[in-house]
């Protein structure tokens, strides 16, 4: 039996609560479970090099563990003098899957929005929780950039979420907390959007090669689990977006 009695194709409990950073364009804090990420997003009058001239806007992401989201602190990147590999490649995943739904043409020109993603608690799916976070912070940006008449409405096509799943004891599990996922055989994040477009996939056999049927089985799930997620999305900014 799962933690929590919940079954195979359930989530943890799922919370996101918006407003708590008074400084931040857009704010937000996301649990699944016992991993809780701070979302804060940031708007600034800039964007990279790459994008100068060009008119357009850009999306990107941060993600960092704080020292004690483990069971054993975390060295902080600044004493390490690098961001390490984990956290480089979780930051690009999130900034890919918000770039996904944003038409950058129309951010105001070469405007720019940070969403940094701090994990506060981390007992597995600290990416996924901060992509779907993130995407909550993202939009709650986007509307202060309409207060403040930068743009006329906000340039996002569709909503986004991310979930694990993965195979545990020869089960099919959905959104896998840390004992979970470090038992695993195999391990799938999905990224997808509201109309079921494929973001990203990132995939692992940890212990033997899986199968395509039980890919698919794991897709299915991961569909289910991510329309669950994006209604409470929806239930948080249904003012807004």
């Amino acid at each position: 039996m799962r933690l929590g009695n919940r079954n195979n194709n359930q989530l943890r409990h799922v919370s996101i609560v918006t407003g708590v950073n008074k400084y931040a364009e857009g704010s937000c804090l996301v649990s699944f479970g016992d991993t809780k990420v701070m979302c804060n997003a940031t708007v600034e009058k800039r964007v990279p090099l790459f994008l100068k001239g060009s008119g357009k806007g850009w999306v990107t992401a941060e993600y960092s563990m704080l020292p004690r989201s483990t069971d054993q602190r975390v060295e902080r990147d600044v004493k390490r003098g690098a961001v390490n590999g984990r956290a480089s490649e979780i930051q690009r995943l999130i900034g890919r899957s918000l770039r996904s739904v944003v038409d950058m043409s129309k951010m105001g020109g070469e405007y720019q929005i940070i969403v940094d993603c701090d994990v506060i608690q981390a007992d597995g799916g600290t990416r996924t929780a901060s992509i779907t976070g993130g995407f909550v912070a993202m939009i709650l940006a986007f509307n202060k950039m309409v207060k403040d008449r930068i743009i006329r409405q906000i340039p996002v096509r569709e909503y986004v979420a991310a979930v694990s799943a993965g195979v545990v004891r020869d089960e099919l599990l959905l959104d896998l907390d840390y004992n979970e996922d470090s038992n695993c055989k195999s391990d799938v994040n999905f990224v997808l959007s509201e109309n079921g477009g494929i973001v990203e996939i990132q995939g692992t056999a940890e212990a033997e090669p899986f199968s395509e049927e039980n890919f698919m089985q794991l897709f299915c799930m991961a569909k289910d689990g991510i329309n669950d997620l994006i209604r409470i999305q929806k239930a948080v900014l249904k003012d807004i977006f």
